[in-house]
């Protein structure tokens, strides 16, 4: 190793005596193992952009630009090794902790911008390999770029040679004017830097990738740090050395300038400066509520005070109850110490291998009680000795909730209100006679229930159930839906509308049905068709739904197996019957599909059919029925018109005529198309039942054809599918039957809206 040091300074001084040409410089070890060195050449080009000329002190001559990353803008590769410390530490805080300051290197660029591309100080020293731009005009004119040969002079043309090795730049201009003087008179004289010489330096010791780095004249120490990746794991980030020759310039800590931005102790390069990590000095690890929890360096005496500013201070949600000192003593055993975070305890020093643990401030509330459930306004109030429940409710009024109130002052002009919908989405009433309060035992540590009569409480405080509360209670006030609760204490509500004397949303009360609602909205008008009344309701819509979702689960499975048949059909060949069929289906496959997007779009209206008698006119036609909660039922007016759909010459609605038959409706509408399925013919009712043509025949052993319709019934003729594919013989038809139906229904109830 000192063999290789001293032949790394023989190079650098080298340099400094005057060469041709920079040394080769070895790579950086990660980036080329087989030590190749870079030739003079593209030393010179590493710097940023190098000029490459025939002759450097002819003006005009061609010049070319070679432009390579240097040495420096290498990508640092090498990961950073994982110390004992570091792993002890993570075991102690259960995570990994950063190491404060490396992470300055872990980002580092894989180039970097030439640092001789910003503004020469006035005290740059120059030296070989510097360019020059020299313009003179007057007596004399000339306008050439001279490089500073390896003893240290240019060549100017019609002048000579001028040594200019040492000067700062600062004095280069008036030295050339008084060298240039002794032979002109009455010209000016102007002289700017170009492209800067290149230097070497080295970076030994614990770095993260040592060698010798080729780097621009203006390169600081810092430039060089980070282009060899800064300290390795082992590495001190506090006590960075740079020697030049048999003295130390400047000792670099890396905290000055990530904590307080100081760059003081940052020097200027010289060729052949060596930058000296030592080995990592004694380290401590801040766990907990700090604001940067991480793996610190120490430099001298350090107090607990002292580590925490470094490290941003304790975070907000920090107690200063409590911290835990984790210390290994003598190489021989550990101890835990716990003490209050007080002013003389924070002047305690530090040592190496600390472990300071700063604990959270605890979650409870030394004087709050907390409100929570089915209420306005949620959250945790103050406790105060002697507090009851009717203390933090003071009315009923208390619990009304916000969405109540902004439903109340709702001012839309523009939009037709839906009562039954605003009810429907309000707030769940409050549960008054059952409410609870959650409290912890101080002795075992168990959750206890207090249930209590939430309405008795507010309105008689002297009651039982008026309970006294403690610090750390719970008060949950639930709704009618949270607890399952007897019939007679759920609270619904229906909507009735249509050809009804009182249309509104009524509360059902205990042992209302259909009938008796009916009877509460002034009965059936004159004009009402009751056996056309429609009445949806929430569960039978969600029956439903899991119906359609169903059926397209079959229908894709159907489809897909066809689907497969088909190909494997089409692809052993022949012309046989079955493998046409398969082929035909194989086509029709984008309309199956285009009938399942529609199945898939279809909302379900929930229709539940009543069974009423054609010619019902009053109450008491009306089943008796139970309600649910949110049902909603409508009357239509009486129907005039009889409809055909489907595969027909005039699909239509047609004027409805007492005693007409099925079959007379179809020819007015001009009768079954070539493509209609006059074997799957059937009719909707309009109270919602369905009839097909073989289920009339099992049922009632009739024509189907010579059926008399009813005001508002629905005649509908499917298409004929000419294929095997079950889809078409078995599903398509009931799928029809449902969307036919549910279309039929949304009819009539547009019209009531």
């Amino acid at each position: 190793m000192f063999k290789k040091l001293l032949l790394f300074l023989l190079i650098s001084c080298s340099l400094c005596a005057g060469q041709s040409a920079p040394a080769p410089a070895p790579a950086a070890p990660s980036d080329n193992p087989q030590g190749a060195a870079l030739s003079a050449q593209e030393s010179q080009a590493s710097s940023g952009s190098a000029v490459l000329k025939g002759a450097a002190s002819e003006p005009g001559a061609e010049e070319k630009t070679a432009v390579r990353p240097p040495e420096a803008a290498r990508p640092i590769k090498a990961a950073f090794a994982r110390s004992d410390f570091e792993l002890f530490a993570e075991d102690a805080a259960g995570h990994a902790l950063p190491v404060y300051g490396r992470e300055l290197f872990e980002g580092v660029p894989s180039t970097f911008a030439p640092v001789d591309r910003v503004p020469v100080p006035a005290n740059y020293v120059l030296g070989p390999g510097d360019e020059l731009l020299v313009r003179a005009w007057g007596r004399i004119e000339m306008d050439v770029r001279v490089i500073v040969d390896r003893n240290g002079q240019i060549s100017l043309p019609k002048v000579g040679v001028i040594s200019v090795a040492g000067l700062r730049y600062e004095q280069l201009e008036g030295f050339l004017h008084s060298s240039i003087g002794a032979l002109y008179k009455d010209f000016d004289l102007s002289v700017t830097l170009g492209q800067l010489r290149s230097i070497q330096v080295f970076v030994l010791g614990n770095a993260r990738q040592p060698g010798v780095y080729t780097l621009g004249s203006l390169s600081t120490l810092v430039n060089a740090l980070f282009a060899s990746g800064g300290p390795s794991a082992t590495g001190s980030m506090r006590h960075i050395q740079l020697r030049r020759g048999d003295r130390l310039v400047t000792e670099f800590d890396i905290y000055d300038l990530q904590q307080r931005g100081d760059k003081s102790h940052d020097v200027q390069l010289l060729p052949g400066d060596v930058i000296f990590i030592p080995t990592i000095g004694p380290q401590v690890a801040l766990i907990g509520n700090v604001s940067r929890p991480a793996i610190y360096e120490l430099k001298g005496d350090t107090t607990i005070a002292s580590a925490l500013a470094g490290a941003g201070g304790l975070t907000t949600m920090a107690g200063a109850g409590r911290a835990l000192l984790e210390r290994i003593e003598n190489h021989r055993r550990r101890r835990i110490d716990e003490f209050d975070l007080d002013p003389a305890s924070q002047q305690r020093l530090l040592r190496d291998g600390d472990l300071l643990r700063i604990f959270a401030i605890s979650q409870q509330f030394e004087n709050a009680v907390t409100l929570r459930g089915n209420v306005a306004l949620p959250g945790r109030y103050a406790w105060r000795d002697g507090m009851r429940v009717s203390d933090l409710i003071p009315s009923r009024n208390f619990l009304i909730t916000a969405s109540h109130w902004d439903q109340q002052n709702h001012l839309d002009r523009n939009a037709s209100p839906d009562i039954m919908a605003n009810i429907l989405v309000a707030d769940a009433e409050i549960d008054w006679d059952y409410a609870a309060i959650e409290r912890l035992d101080d002795h075992d540590l168990s959750t206890r229930l207090i249930p209590f009569n939430l309405g008795n409480a507010l309105d008689h405080p002297d009651s039982a159930d008026n309970q006294p509360l403690k610090v750390g209670d719970v008060i949950t006030v639930f709704s009618r839906k949270d607890i399952v609760l007897p019939i007679d204490k759920h609270a619904s509500f229906v909507r009735i509308g249509g050809e009804v004397n009182a249309p509104g949303v009524y509360r059902v009360d205990p042992g209302d049905n259909l009938r008796s609602l009916l009877q509460r909205a002034g009965g059936p008008t004159p004009h009402a068709y009751l056996y056309g009344s429609v009445l949806t309701r929430i569960s039978a819509r969600q029956v439903q739904q899991e119906e359609i979702n169903q059926s397209i689960a079959r229908l894709q499975k159907q489809i897909a197996s066809s689907s497969a048949g088909g190909m494997a059909l089409a692809s052993s060949g022949g012309s046989n019957p079955l493998t046409q069929s398969n082929a035909q289906t194989s086509s029709q496959l984008p309309v199956e599909q285009a009938l399942i997007a529609q199945l898939a779009a279809t909302k379900p209206i929930g229709r539940v059919v009543l069974d009423i008698k054609s010619n019902a006119t009053s109450v008491a036609d009306i089943p008796d029925m139970e309600l649910e909660d949110g049902d909603v039922l409508l009357i239509p007016a009486r129907l005039s018109t009889v409809q055909v759909m489907g595969s027909v010459y005039n699909e239509n609605a047609f004027r409805y005529q007492p005693k007409k038959q099925l079959y007379a409706y179809l020819n007015d509408a001009g009768g079954a198309t070539r493509e209609a399925d006059t074997r799957r013919i059937f009719l909707v009712r309009a109270d919602g039942t369905l009839i097909s043509r073989n289920m009339h025949r099992q049922l009632w052993h009739g024509n189907f054809e010579k059926i008399a319709l009813l005001p508002g019934d629905a005649i509908i003729v499917p298409e004929r599918f000419k294929t095997f594919s079950p889809f078409w013989t078995t599903t398509f038809p009931a799928m029809t039957q449902m969307l036919s139906q549910t279309a039929l229904t949304g009819a009539v109830m547009g019209t009531l809206f």
